[in-house]
């Protein structure tokens, strides 16, 4: 059972990505469909996340000659295992990537072994404890959990991670409305997960 408010704000995400035009959707996911999706990976979805894809699925579009197909919409019904367990683990991997290429290390940790492999190993252990980030959209990600909604969509590319939305619905606005305009002063997003929010 998800929340009210999460499921109002599930809603309205998918109302505003098809007044946009720009995508087709498949039949949301059912119950039993979420429950196979959370269960082979290992997490649930946020209540306003899990409404988004109830309400219909997004399909990707092929691409025009001569472009390559990237399918940045999840296709959690139908996927390729692999490349879901790869979108699933983009952020992790990204933050690793700015260890080993980077010289990033987060104070959380403790001290940087001075040896690569070591850092790179413990850098490993501590993401272990991460919250997970669950993928939106491309790499627009939203964090996990059953009872939760309202975060703020993050662009994670490494630690280069910054806001793309209030919420999914801003998300939805900010991303695909052509007539957004301008973003105001007013808007101030802010991470709610440990660990995340501090590299945003």
């Amino acid at each position: 059972m998800i929340s009210n408010e999460g499921e109002r704000l599930g809603a309205e995400a998918a109302r505003r990505l098809a007044q946009t035009g720009l995508y087709e959707f498949e039949p949301g996911l059912s119950d039993a469909e979420f429950t196979r999706i959370e269960s082979e990976y290992g997490f649930e979805f946020a209540d306003d996340h899990r409404a988004f894809l109830a309400a219909g699925l997004p399909v990707n579009v092929p691409p025009e000659e001569g472009q390559t197909w990237t399918k940045p919409w999840p296709e959690w019904r139908s996927g390729d295992l692999d490349r879901l367990r790869d979108q699933l683990g983009w952020p992790v991997e990204g933050v690793l990537l700015s260890v080993k290429h980077n010289g990033f290390w987060y104070e959380g940790w403790g001290e940087r072994p001075v040896d690569h492999v070591a850092a790179l190993a413990k850098a490993r252990r501590h993401l272990a404890d991460v919250p997970v980030l669950v993928p939106v959209y491309a790499h627009r990600y939203l964090p996990a959990g059953r009872g939760t909604f309202g975060h703020p969509v993050l662009s994670m590319w490494q630690t280069d991670i910054i806001y793309y939305g209030l919420g999914l619905a801003d998300y939805m606005h900010q991303e695909f409305d052509e007539a957004r305009g301008d973003v105001d002063e007013s808007w101030n997003p802010r991470a709610t997960v440990p660990f995340w929010r501090d590299l945003v």
